[in-house]
């Protein structure tokens, strides 16, 4: 799936759907999605989920880092925090930023993209999602080197 993802060209414009979302310069696909969480009032069913979805993430570094190598982890926050500025934060970094805390990313991939892993929550009652985004190679600087 990822292999897929990183060749297919970028769509024309902007779209949301049940697979994720993508634009001129990017694309999000939704890898794996949990339960929502309305009724785990004692927090245990989104710790499973968590546990679950990163045990799948783990796996998928490891395959891919096989492949092309440790990835970095790029701290999203700064980006967040700058888009609550009002400056203008490059998809599908701002999507991801308004989801996740942090990514894993293998940047300037063939041809010319950058691959990133994170899992994602819109909210604490909504489902977490593990999602793999490219976007166009752009310089990414992570705050720390290495796995998480």
């Amino acid at each position: 799936m990822i292999d897929e993802l990183l060749a297919q060209p970028f769509p024309e414009a902007n779209f949301y759907d049940d697979t994720g979302c993508g634009g001129p310069e990017h694309r999000v696909r939704i890898l794996r999605v949990s339960q929502e969480f309305w009724d785990d009032y004692d927090g245990e069913a989104a710790r499973e989920a968590d546990a679950e979805l990163r045990a799948y993430l783990d796996a998928l570094i490891t395959a891919l880092a096989a492949r092309w190598g440790e990835p970095l982890v790029v701290d999203l926050l700064p980006y967040l925090r700058a888009g609550l500025k009002g400056e203008a934060v490059s998809e599908p970094i701002n999507c991801l930023s308004q989801l996740a805390g942090s990514m894993q990313a293998w940047p300037h991939l063939d041809p010319g993209r950058w691959l990133g892993l994170a899992i994602g929550q819109g909210d604490k009652e909504l489902p977490l999602e593990l999602l793999a985004a490219v976007g166009q190679t752009l310089a990414l600087e992570p705050n720390v080197s290495g796995r998480s």
